[in-house]
């Protein structure tokens, strides 16, 4: 694939992650193996209450395809086919849900130096149609989505947006939800926190005059140890500790707390990740 914008979908998105990723309230295991024939198997189990649910997912590459099968305790069946570089530059993914038949959908992707394209499709009698463009370089990149519901004749949504990307440092601005909320996202990794990072996340619906404002930061302990912690303005706080047991296999700890009712029971999670 070329250097270039990226797509519309990753604007913000390293801020995001850094205020969501690993942040669990569930206990979580996950088991990854690999047989001799090359393909890979991912188990997970979750605990949430009194509630237990699991996935098995096996993947198989060949060449330029990924195939990929999961299923879960509901009886559910996912398949994933995925081609890149078939053509050159472009990338196309085609999934399906059983026995849901009508959750087939198939996507395109195109990367340019200058420019990339999506573009999917629901595999039913009355498609929604999702498109997005981004044009710029991977410093900063201008971009738009929208889904489009053939069943209605009708735009489902459309955001718009701008991205700024340096080494030490990422901005986004995207208008969402038809011009009725605005979001705002800022990451900057700084070497006081020994290659961790800040940052600051708004979001503002102007229907409804609410504001969110969240902070976070990322600490490096060591190289096999991470802390982060987070806040917003409604009191919600979240932290964790994820350590590298060995490489590639973690332990996560996290905690959410409600500083301003706090006699509220705290939700505690762990998750649990271990790779051959």
């Amino acid at each position: 694939m070329s250097k270039g914008p990226g797509l519309f979908s990753d604007f913000g998105k390293k801020a995001r992650d850094s205020l969501t990723k690993d942040y669990i309230s569930d206990q979580k295991i996950t088991i990854s193996t690999l047989s001799e024939s090359g393909v890979a198997l991912n188990s997970n189990l979750v605990k949430k209450g009194s509630l237990s649910s699991g996935d098995v997912t096996a993947q198989f590459k060949h060449k330029k395809a990924v195939f990929d099968v999961k299923l879960d305790t509901e009886s559910n069946i996912l398949t994933t086919l995925t081609i890149t570089d078939f053509p050159t530059s472009t990338k196309a993914v085609a999934s399906i849900r059983l026995p849901d038949y009508n959750s087939g959908k198939l996507e395109v992707q195109y990367f340019h130096e200058h420019a990339s394209f999506t573009a999917a499709v629901g595999l039913n009698k009355s498609p929604a149609l999702d498109l997005s463009a981004a044009i710029g370089t991977p410093g900063i990149a201008f971009g738009a989505e929208a889904t489009y519901v053939t069943a209605s004749g009708e735009f489902m949504k459309y955001n718009t947006g701008v991205s700024l990307t340096k080494p030490e440092s990422s901005a986004s601005v995207i208008l969402a939800d038809k011009g009725d909320s605005i979001r705002v996202s800022y990451l900057h990794h700084l070497n006081q926190l020994r290659g961790g990072a800040v940052v600051g996340d708004i979001s503002r619906r102007f229907s409804t005059n609410e504001n969110t404002l969240t902070v976070g930061c990322s600490y490096i302990v060591d190289p096999q140890t991470v802390l982060k912690a987070k806040l917003n303005n409604h009191g919600s706080l979240g932290a964790l500790l994820q350590h590298e047991l060995r490489p590639k296999s973690f332990l996560t700890v996290s905690g959410a707390f409600d500083t301003k009712d706090l006699q509220k029971t705290p939700k505690f999670g762990m998750a649990l990740s271990l790779k051959p």
